[in-house]
């Protein structure tokens, strides 16, 4: 079983039929300050909960831990989760509302957050007992790791079962936003790495965390060189492996011997990117799973073309998930052919 840690929330996603208003002048569409805002869907999401549904989907025996509102959007969460073949068996409960997001698409089909989540009931998580036994790998990250007392109780579990040799993987997913101090939150994600044996990144996120500074909307400056150098140090400090996403132009692997292999992206229309990463991080642990690669050895001996055809295999299922609105990661069935 593969087991996924960290926060459930609900985007509040635009709807893409909602009409501008009317411009006084000619009657063409005009955004107005008088005008109609467009409505606002809620869609189950949150990065770890995104890749629990995605495992569930592909097939994978997965599990949620959380703790998830006892008001209708968690129930709503809950469902979600069973409607995947999710286990909940490690989901905790709490009275206190649901954490939302409200998402901002560009034209491009990328999206910006921002957060509703003081006094939520994801932040409450506590260390569970220790995981079943059967459980074969962990995967954590976003806000779950940001926000506390949650975030420490996430980190104590990070720790506790790479300790006992569970195959763990972190997609630390930036939200500069949620951030109060940058410089203390890279010291933090470094001091992870040693516990952390697949280290999943995207370019914009690998730049923020190399200190590159910040630029409009949450993007940073920097290159592909500046990324590059910066995962080989993060792979001297444990990961066995750090996968590197460049949105639509593919996915690349680093080892620590000096291994490197990009494939391209599939092309396809996208409608927005919502969960595209999420759907990512499963792919990877469903496809290491099927090469029986869910540990630190075993990722070590993968050669060129296993590794080929694990991200080839991450990058069609992005691809599915972008062709649609919302979180909505594609089911195994779906990536067959």
């Amino acid at each position: 079983m593969i087991v996924v840690a960290g926060e459930a929330l609900i985007d509040l996603v635009p709807s893409p039929q909602s009409p501008l208003p009317a411009s006084p002048h000619d009657g063409a569409p005009s955004a107005t300050p008088d005008g109609p805002l467009p409505a606002l869907l809620p869609r189950r999401g949150g990065g770890p909960y995104n890749t629990a549904v995605a495992l569930g989907r592909l097939g994978s025996p997965a599990a949620f831990c959380s703790r998830i509102s006892t008001d209708s959007f968690g129930e709503a969460l809950l469902d979600g989760l069973r409607g995947g073949g999710v286990d909940t068996s490690l989901v905790q409960r709490g009275g206190e509302p649901t954490t939302l997001a409200v998402a901002d698409i560009s034209p491009d089909g990328s999206a910006g957050y921002g957060f509703y989540a003081d006094g939520t009931a994801d932040r409450l998580f506590t260390l569970p007992p220790a995981l079943p036994a059967g459980v074969r790998a962990l995967s954590l990250g976003t806000c779950s790791l940001v926000l506390e007392p949650g975030a420490t109780a996430y980190e104590s579990l990070l720790r506790r079962e790479a300790r006992r040799g569970v195959f763990t993987a972190l997609d630390p997913n930036i939200r500069p936003g949620l951030i109060p101090d940058p410089d203390a939150y890279r010291a933090r994600f470094r001091s992870w790495l040693p516990d952390v044996a697949l280290l999943k990144l995207s370019e914009e996120d690998a730049l923020w965390l190399a200190g590159s500074g910040e630029g409009p909307c949450g993007a940073v400056g920097g290159g592909r060189d500046t990324v590059t150098a910066a995962a080989k140090g993060w792979l001297a400090a444990g990961p066995a492996a750090i996968v590197l996403t460049h949105g639509g132009d593919g996915l690349t692997v680093l080892t620590p011997g000096g291994g490197t292999l990009t494939v391209p992206g599939e092309r396809v229309t996208v409608v927005d990117t919502i969960g595209a990463g999420d759907t990512v991080n499963a792919a990877l642990l469903h496809r290491l799973d099927a090469h029986d690669a869910l540990s630190r050895t075993a990722v070590a001996a993968l050669g060129a073309e296993e590794w080929q055809d694990i991200l080839r295999f991450a990058a069609r299922a992005a691809a599915v998930t972008c062709s649609r609105a919302g979180a909505e990661p594609p089911f195994a069935a779906e990536l067959a052919a």
